[in-house]
């Protein structure tokens, strides 16, 4: 049976950069920010991963623990995987006119919106196990059962709470009543797709983080502050944790927004990691 990690506690990278480059990382469980000037390597690290991440549960995708010359070391050390998301910031045109003709909604038209249809998808089932799990223990004899059932909508709760603080500007709320993603501005209802590009952006990572139910992820992000407001960029880290505690954060960035709520320990440089010639650059 497959044991699930806690955490990645290491990443190496025999060849960056076409052999020019040895990467070895540390990283922390709980949040690793990678910095670093336009083409040194951070989203070539971060994808690294997200390949190792992709093919552990494949038999035969590796050869001792290695694929390609990159190597994820796990915490519990015999863990065999990982739970993982990816979110990206780019949002371009869906290309496929395919994919497009079988949507149910002809508005979604880029890759944010194809991203929040799949995770809308993945909402409605999290409602529907949400409810059924209150509906058992409301059911229950157990007098601790009211409270127990408050608590396992305590995260869903959150992530509304949070949609609402951030979105207040803008006077949209989230819909409690609807088991759809939906909000509320001035009395009239707006699907997702509506929403500008920062808020879709926020709310893809948002719902990513929610849809985790609280387990153990290692949740990557390649420069998620595009598109968001700075503010947001400020409180972003801080809101996924409190969504996810136990998720690990590994993010690439140029903001200096997203460290700014007490995150700056967690910063590492591209330089900080690469190793020349043998020698580790501490």
């Amino acid at each position: 049976m497959a044991k699930v990690a806690e955490y990645i506690k290491q990443i190496e990278i025999d060849s960056l950069w076409n052999g020019r480059k040895h990467i070895l990382w540390n990283l922390r469980k709980d949040v690793n920010i990678l910095s670093g000037v336009n083409g040194v390597g951070k989203s070539t690290i971060l994808n690294s991963m997200a390949k190792v991440l992709s093919r552990k549960s494949q038999p035969g995708a590796y050869q001792n623990g290695d694929f390609r010359g990159v190597r994820l070391t796990f915490e519990p050390a015999d863990s065999t995987m990982a739970f993982f998301d990816i979110v990206s910031s780019f949002d371009g045109a869906l290309v496929s006119d395919n994919v497009i003709g079988k949507l149910a909604d002809g508005r979604v038209r880029s890759e944010l919106d194809w991203r929040l249809y799949e995770l809308q998808r993945r909402y409605l089932n999290f409602q529907v196990n949400l409810g059924n799990r209150m509906i058992a223990l409301l059911s229950s004899s157990d007098p601790q059962a009211k409270e127990a059932a408050m608590d396992v909508s305590k995260t869903k709760t959150r992530f509304q709470d949070i949609l609402d603080s951030l979105f207040k500007d803008t006077a949209k709320k989230i819909d409690r009543l609807s088991n759809e993603l939906s909000f509320i501005q001035y009395g009239e209802h707006l699907t997702p797709y509506q929403l500008s590009s920062g808020e879709k952006q926020l709310l893809v990572i948002l719902l990513t983080v929610l849809l985790e139910e609280e387990k153990p992820y290692v949740l990557l992000m390649d420069e998620p502050e595009i598109s968001l407001h700075v503010e947001w960029q400020q409180k972003l880290v801080d809101n996924i944790r409190m969504l996810n505690p136990h998720a690990q954060i590994i993010l690439t960035t140029h903001s200096p927004a997203v460290i700014m709520n007490g995150w700056l320990d967690a910063v590492t440089d591209v330089a900080d990691i690469v190793v020349d010639d043998g020698t580790e650059t501490v």
